[in-house]
């Protein structure tokens, strides 16, 4: 029953122990409670320093201390009593405007890159437009700044902030802000409650213009932190994100242009080299190369078919040489084997006729006057007549003719 309790009272006797520890009592008009906040607690639990006199709301348990044997209240946060009501109003309003989807990332608006123009609401006066000012001309000498002065705080405060955010979202042309900072320093709940409003966080939502809401300091959240196109922990660091560093652009850009150019010149001598090589092959292989190179070849060509040919008739013409000598060869033999053999026949024939052949059987030949002698009429007594035998010839005059009768 006691384990998760909420108590509201008075400080008194606060002290804050080395270890940490908080001691301290809580007392109203009925009675008084003895209460601890262990260090651990501590950090998550209170947000501004406690001290006597102060009306608190104490959320905790309650046990008994051994050592005494009384009650005593442990606590794990601790609240203004003022605080407590406020923030259950900001619990709700949250939770409505969540429901509502204007927290959500879809409608959330990128911011540029590179801002020339800022627009910045807040009081003209105090740290907060200082820091935001001389942070933004610190990255960027050349930012131009637009500030519409509002109040921020009070009840007065909404309407007029959400008059600075529709004045600079309604400007056109150059003047009209790339982004747009809402925001103040520091302060109580209190102090900064204007920026729950729930008419400020629909302005905020409508906003054509990306909003930066930098309001408080790091631990502190208020409803335009959600609403907004992006959330900074103070206006210091709204600033370094809205404007982007010149010096470092600088840099990247001639670091981009150095590299571009080292490009380019490894891109224009890689394609002069092309270049040229495709010059010299378009030489190679233009119309009047081709035409060259095909004058050449032909008449390379032409001078080898002419000597081809050449070569060739040459060795058609020793061939036909050789083949009609051989043929004329071989003929002139195959014509002298027939004559041989006609003349072997002839021979033979002639041998068997051969007047010597008969010489030889005992015969001679007559002859008067070198004149053969055919018969005996043709010889008278007393010529001279040569008879011719096989081994010689015998000188002879004929002494008596004698002539055999004819049958």
């Amino acid at each position: 029953m006691l384990q998760q309790i909420l108590v509201r009272g008075e400080v008194s006797n606060c002290k804050y122990h080395s270890s940490g520890h908080i001691y301290f009592t809580l007392k109203d008009e009925s009675g008084v409670l003895n209460c601890v906040m262990w260090a651990m607690f501590k950090p998550r639990g209170l947000k501004f320093s406690m001290k006597d006199g102060d009306e608190v709301i104490v959320y905790g348990y309650v046990s008994v201390y051994e050592k005494t044997g009384q009650y005593q209240l442990y606590a794990k946060q601790i609240v203004l009593d003022g605080v407590g009501q406020l923030q259950e109003q900001f619990e709700r309003l949250k939770k409505k405007l969540e429901e509502q989807g204007m927290f959500d990332e879809a409608y959330k608006q990128p911011l540029p890159a590179y801002v020339r123009t800022l627009g910045v609401v807040t009081a003209d006066t105090g740290e907060a437009v200082h820091d935001i000012i001389t942070t933004a001309r610190r990255r960027n000498p050349f930012i131009r700044i637009i500030l519409k002065p509002a109040l921020v705080q009070g009840p007065d405060a909404p309407a007029s902030i959400i008059r600075g955010i529709r004045a600079l979202d309604s400007l056109s042309g150059r003047d009209h802000p790339d982004v747009i900072i809402i925001g103040r320093g520091g302060g109580s709940m209190e102090d900064l409650w204007c920026f729950n409003d729930e008419g400020l966080a629909a302005a905020v939502f409508e906003c054509r213009t990306p909003i930066i809401s930098a309001v408080g300091h790091e631990p502190d959240y208020v409803i335009t932190d959600y609403v907004a196109d992006r959330r900074a922990p103070t206006p210091t660091g709204a600033a370094e994100i809205a404007v982007f560093d010149y010096r470092r652009f600088a840099q990247t850009l001639q670091s981009t242009q150095d590299s571009l150019s080292g490009q380019m010149e490894n891109s224009l001598d890689r394609y002069r080299r092309k270049l040229e090589a495709d010059q010299r092959l378009l030489t190679h292989l233009s119309p009047a190369s081709r035409i060259r190179e095909q004058r050449t070849f032909t008449a390379h060509a032409a001078q080898r078919l002419t000597d081809g040919m050449t070569m060739a008739l040459e060795r058609a013409y020793r061939q036909q040489e050789r083949f009609s000598r051989e043929t004329l060869t071989e003929a002139m033999q195959r014509a002298i084997r027939q004559r041989r053999d006609t003349l072997s026949v002839f021979s033979a024939s002639l041998d068997g006729l051969s007047p010597l052949r008969r010489l030889s059987g005992g015969f001679g030949y007559l002859t008067r006057d070198g004149k053969p002698v055919l018969a005996a009429a043709e010889v008278r007594a007393g010529d001279r007549i040569d008879i011719r035998l096989r081994d010689g010839s015998v000188a002879a005059r004929a002494e008596e003719i004698v002539l055999r009768d004819e049958p």
